[in-house]
């Protein structure tokens, strides 16, 4: 199973059913299961179960709206702040760990242009893991009023897709939806040299609410 989509078109907002695009692989097929076991008689014993396992999906896969906070950077990802870092060229790397129950749907931390989109092969290594550093993932480049900034989205033990929604070349607003991970990961953004972060760890964090840096 290949780890990532093409990029696909970005649909109007309005209207559209609060669902992560991407999900339908997963979602249609738990759906179809779950009235295969009312329409059958002898399915029906599996009714429940197979009811709870769609509306898990369902639930899984939301994808409510939200409303940009004021700042430069916001959060790409729902989760946990699972570490701060300087990096050695001046730049910092706020990573979130995204668990199973949270949103997966990610976001661009500012305004720019999406320079470029890498998938980067690996390993599938708990995201919380130090060795998740060689996972695979899904490199983005963002050119921005304040330079260069990088999102990471990392697969954990529990994905085997990551889905972009953008393409090199496209402009993106702050906020908008950049892409899904499935089930469990992490999500990183290096802040660029001379922005200090105004989270910290152990802070959990919304996608396109929390704001990432400090005045």
């Amino acid at each position: 199973m290949p780890l990532h989509d093409a990029p696909t078109p970005v649909p109007a907002t309005r209207g559209r059913l609060p669902l992560a695009r991407g999900s339908a692989p997963w979602l249609l097929p738990a759906l179809a299961l779950a009235g295969a076991t009312v329409l059958i008689r002898r399915a029906r014993p599996l009714a429940v179960p197979a009811g709870l396992l769609a509306a898990g999906m369902v639930w899984f896969f939301r994808d409510p709206e939200r409303v940009p906070a004021t700042g430069r950077l916001i959060s790409a990802a729902d989760g946990v702040v699972q570490s701060i870092d300087p990096r050695p060229d001046g730049r910092t790397r706020v990573a979130v760990f995204m668990n199973p129950l949270n949103v997966h749907v990610n976001r661009a931390p500012l305004d720019g242009v999406v320079r470029r989109v890498e998938h980067r092969p690996g390993g599938f290594r708990p995201a919380f893991d130090k060795d998740s550093e060689l996972n695979e993932r899904v490199i983005w480049t963002l050119d921005t009023a304040i330079g260069e900034v990088t999102v990471v989205q990392i697969a954990g033990a529990m994905v085997r897709r990551i889905v972009p929604y953008l393409a090199e070349g496209q402009a993106v607003e702050q906020g908008q939806r950049i892409g899904l991970i499935r089930f469990g990961s992490r999500v990183d953004v290096y802040l660029p040299a001379g922005i200090t972060p105004a989270v910290e760890v152990g802070q959990r964090v919304r996608a396109g609410e929390t704001r990432l840096d400090r005045d």
